[in-house]
Formats: C-alpha cells, sequence, structure tokens
C-alpha cells in the first residue's frame, strides 16, 4: 500500500471508531484501547530502564548502541519473516505493510555501516534476544493473531519516537548528517506518521477478535516489554565493563528542538495533561521549568520518552 494511500485511508477513519459530531470517539473494547490500559504500567518500567534514561539524557556508549541495533536486527528478522508467512492470516492480513514498516533491510545498513563488509561475521544473537525471537516464532507457528502485539509494539513505538532518538543517536556519537548509521529510525515509505499511525490503529481495531483473543494480544504486548527490558539489562551489564571516555553527551532539547512531528498528538500526553488539571495548567508549568537550563533538558527528557517508549499511545 502506498503512503499516499495510507494518508486517505486514515483520513476516511474506519471500524472500532465512533463519530460523534465531527470528533473521532474510541471504545474501551477497541484493541488499540485495551493495550493502552493493560500496558500502562510495564511502559512505565521499561522508560525507567538505566539504558532508556541513559540514551535519553545522550550518555550513548557507541558499542551499546552497535549491541543494540544487532539485537533489533534479530528481533524484526523474526517479525518480518513471521509476518511474511503469515501476511493472508485473517486476522493479520490488514496489517501487512511490508514497504512501508519493515525495518530489516535499514538494520542492516546500519550494521554494514558500523562493522563493514563482513557484518554479518562479526554479530551474534544475545540470550535475551534470543528467547525474545524464539517467543515470536513459536506463535507465529502456533498462535499468529499474537503477532499483533508486537508488530504494534515495535513499530509503532520505532516510527512516533524514530526522530527524537534519531538526532540523540546522532549528535552523541557524531554520525554524518546524511543518515549513515541511522536508517533505522528513517521510515521512507511514510509520508505522514500520524496518519499512517491513524490507519494501523483503525486497521487494528476493524479486526474480527472476540474479547478473549483481544485480552491474549495484550497479555503478549506486555511479554513483548518484558522482553525487551531484559534486552536493556543485558546492554546495562555489558555497559558496566566499558570505561567512560567512550561516551559522547548530546544535549536532548536541541534534539527534540529538531524533532519532526507533533508531541501534542499523543493521547498519553494529553492524558497527562487532563490528569494535572488541563493544558492551561501544563502549559504554564511547562512555561515555568523552561525558564531554567536544567528545566529544559529534564523536560525535553520526559517529552522524548514518551515519544519513543509509549508506542501504542501514540496515535
Amino acid at each position: 500500500m502506498s503512503a499516499a494511500r495510507t494518508e486517505d485511508a486514515a483520513a476516511n477513519g474506519g471500524g472500532g471508531v465512533c463519530p460523534e459530531g465531527g470528533v473521532t470517539v474510541l471504545r474501551p473494547t477497541d484493541l488499540s484501547e485495551m493495550l493502552a490500559a493493560g500496558t500502562k504500567e510495564v511502559h512505565e518500567k521499561a522508560e525507567n530502564t538505566e539504558f532508556v534514561k541513559d540514551f535519553l539524557k545522550g550518555r550513548i556508549r557507541k558499542e551499546l548502541f552497535k549491541l543494540g541495533h544487532v539485537a533489533l536486527y534479530f528481533t524484526y528478522s523474526a517479525i518480518e519473516e513471521e509476518m511474511e508467512r503469515n501476511k493472508e492470516h485473517p486476522d493479520l492480513a490488514a496489517l501487512y505493510f511490508p514497504h512501508e514498516l519493515h525495518r530489516r533491510d535499514a538494520l542492516a545498513r546500519d550494521l554494514q555501516y558500523f562493522y563493514g563488509e563482513d557484518w554479518q561475521d562479526q554479530i551474534s544473537i544475545s540470550p535475551a534476544t534470543q528467547r525474545y525471537v524464539e517467543r515470536i516464532h513459536q506463535i507465529g507457528r502456533d498462535q499468529p493473531a499474537l503477532l499483533v502485539a508486537h508488530a504494534y509494539t515495535r513499530y509503532m513505538g520505532d516510527l512516533s519516537g524514530g526522530q527524537v532518538l534519531r538526532k540523540v543517536a546522532q549528535r552523541a556519537m557524531k554520525l554524518p548528517p546524511t543518515g549513515e548509521g541511522l536508517n533505522f529510525y528513517q521510515f521512507d515509505g511514510i509520508h505522514s506518521a500520524k496518519a499512517f499511525k491513524q490507519l494501523y490503529r483503525s486497521r487494528m481495531n476493524e479486526l474480527e477478535l472476540d474479547s478473549l483473543t483481544k485480552q491474549k494480544i495484550v497479555d503478549e504486548a506486555v511479554l513483548a516489554f518484558q522482553f525487551n527490558m531484559e534486552i536493556f539489562g543485558e546492554l546495562e551489564e555489558v555497559g558496566k565493563t566499558l570505561q567512560d571516555d567512550v561516551l559522547d553527551a548530546a544535549p536532548v532539547h536541541e534534539a527534540h528542538g529538531e524533532m519532526q512531528g507533533d508531541i501534542s498528538q499523543c493521547p498519553y500526553y494529553a492524558a497527562k495533561m487532563a490528569a494535572s488539571g488541563g493544558s492551561s495548567y501544563i502549559c504554564h508549568l511547562a512555561m515555568t521549568v523552561l525558564k531554567h537550563p536544567s528545566g529544559q533538558v529534564l523536560l525535553a527528557a520526559w517529552i522524548a520518552a514518551l515519544a519513543g517508549l509509549a508506542a501504542w499511545y501514540l496515535m
């Protein structure tokens, strides 16, 4: 499906939403809403891991970044292999977007940049990544509907926060502005991330799933987060063996300032605002915090964390 068609489809709405006075209203039984509620706790745990917090502060060890890309390469290879094998399955066909979403080839280009032409001979799968990959292949064989959880968790999260994280990584590791080493974050087949995410959620909510299957998908999404946290833990252990002089600080507020996208489109961000007393209160608080340089960094890091990690909240 072309990017133009995805934007048109998103603009036309889809199943699982109810137009009321021109406002799209989601139902609590929609899969996207069930994922938001069911993964909130584990999402908060994931965004507070040391690896993620260091990344968002611009404290990026290049070796860990490379190993993280290796883990992503094996993970996406498994997801895309199973999505390809099950592309005609009734619970997956509507979510099959190889041109727009697939990341394996982009990650291969990044790994070639970091490791050289013989990159495939230099990388190996870690124990935590191996467990993640085995789970993906298992459900691909036995319960294909659960692949929805892994695809949605990974693709929507990376699409939503990719531009912020790309800028952070580029500055911290002084990578070329032409994008070498950062192809993973570039979705060339998607012209409007907002429109595509709307389409994807609409397609997901249109799936004819019973309540039990929906709950299994939510449980699988929680498991996906846990697998990712295990990988973060592995990287943290590797990081303890590295010298501090390989760190390159990159101001997150500078990366956020150049980000393409609109954080206000994040429903989780909007919910935070409402819970704190409405948008006017948040605007006032933000202006107060932004008067101080340290506050600028903290606020930008918080926004980046929401953008990069609250995948299912970003529609």
